[in-house]
Order: C-alpha cells, then structure tokens, then sequence
C-alpha cells in the first residue's frame, strides 16, 4: 500500500482526494495545509509520494518541493495544480518534481501519476508537455554548465531517449529488449552522469542540451544492440 502526504490549502479538495486514493487501496498519512507543514510532514513520516499544490499560502509548493528534495527523502513530488503557466512548470519541473498534473486530470489519470511517481518514473499533462519541451529550448536560464554528457554510453543514451519519450521502465525493458532491472540499472547510471535527482530532471536536461531531440522517431531496437 502506498503511502501519501497529501498538501494543499483547500481543506475540501484534500477530503475529496483522500477518499479517492483510499479507494484505490493509497493510504494518505498526512495533510498539510502550506509548504511548511508539508516539508515537516514528509521529514517526519518519509512518505512513497507527497501530492503537491503549488500555490499555498506562507512557503508555496515549488519552495517545498526543493527542500524535500535536498533533503533526500525517499518521497517522491507529484504536483498536482490548476496552473499550467509554462514558468511555474518548469521551476516545479527543476526544483525535482517527478509528474505534473492539472487539476482538471480525470481520476485514473491522478492515480497513475502517483504510482508512476512512487516508481520514480513521471506523468505530466498532456496539456502541458508539449508548450514546457518548446519553452526548455529557448529558455536561457535553463543553460547548466558543463557536465560529464559524454560519459553516457550508447545503450545509456538509447534509454534516455525512452524516458524522454515518457516511457515507464517496464515500457522501456520491451523497446529495448532487456529486463527491468537492467532498466533501472541504466536509469541510474544515467542520473549520476548527469547530475539530476530524477527523471524529470534528466529530461530537461537532455532536451536542453542537445542530447536527445523529443521530435525524431524512436524506432524500436533489436536485440544484438550494445548494452
């Protein structure tokens, strides 16, 4: 069973919230109200996933989602918001955000982005993703500083392209013909080279700096390719 922190100043839309994750077998074992609860609650309690608002009152959702994420907790952040602006997705996006959902999500679509954050993997609404890849491109703020991209081996490269694709790692296993594990394997190892906390972040990255172009065909690769 999953466990949830779920933050977000609306007390009702939190009520809602709860009894659906309750119904898809989640157990919610904290609510925050602000930014600042929510960090306390996920220091505390180290939930599988805390459901983030962004706009709260005192510290907002982006400012917690960086500390919790400094923190190297085991908890994964899936915002979950009704802002689509192109700046506050990607300062969520950059500050370690594993998914980005809009309010207006259905309720299986709110669910999947929690276990695929439990997972480590992400979800971001469609609404969204297309306008944040174009944004990310010409964003100059977004420029990093040389990282060690060249280290990245040939398969490496090939699963980075699937994680920008938006693949899960079982998806992934079966494009590229390998287990699971050895996904995860690659998945990490490719987090170390390029200094990022997660999937998400790897994306940005990758797009950012000319590793993998999110337009070109992927294409799906044989067996006897390089691991």
């Amino acid at each position: 069973m999953l466990r949830v922190v779920i933050a977000d100043d609306h007390a009702l839309f939190r009520r809602g919230l709860v009894r659906l994750l309750a119904e898809a077998g989640m157990e919610v074992v904290g609510e925050a109200a602000d930014g600042v609860q929510a960090v306390q609650l996920c220091s505390e309690l180290e939930p599988d996933v805390v459901v983030m608002d962004l706009q709260m009152p005192g510290m907002s959702g982006i400012d917690a989602t960086r500390q919790i994420v400094a923190a190297r907790l085991r908890t994964q952040v899936a915002v979950l918001t009704v802002s689509a602006e192109e700046s506050k997705v990607i300062d969520a996006l950059l500050a370690g955000a594993c998914g980005y959902l809009l309010k207006d999500s259905n309720a299986d679509q709110v669910v999947t982005a929690i276990h695929a954050a439990a997972r480590g993997e992400s979800v971001i609404s469609p609404r969204v993703a297309a306008k944040v890849v174009t944004r990310l491109r010409r964003e100059p703020r977004l420029q990093r500083s040389e990282v060690a991209t060249t280290d990245l081996t040939e398969r490496e490269l090939a699963v980075l392209r699937l994680i920008v694709a938006g693949l899960g790692n079982h998806e992934i296993a079966d494009q590229l013909y390998i287990s699971e594990n050895t996904v995860k394997n690659h998945v990490a190892s490719i987090l170390v080279k390029l200094g990022v906390d997660n999937r998400v972040q790897a994306t940005v990255t990758a797009i950012v700096q000319g590793l993998v172009d999110p337009g070109e065909p992927l294409g799906r690769v044989g067996p006897g390719a390089p691991q």
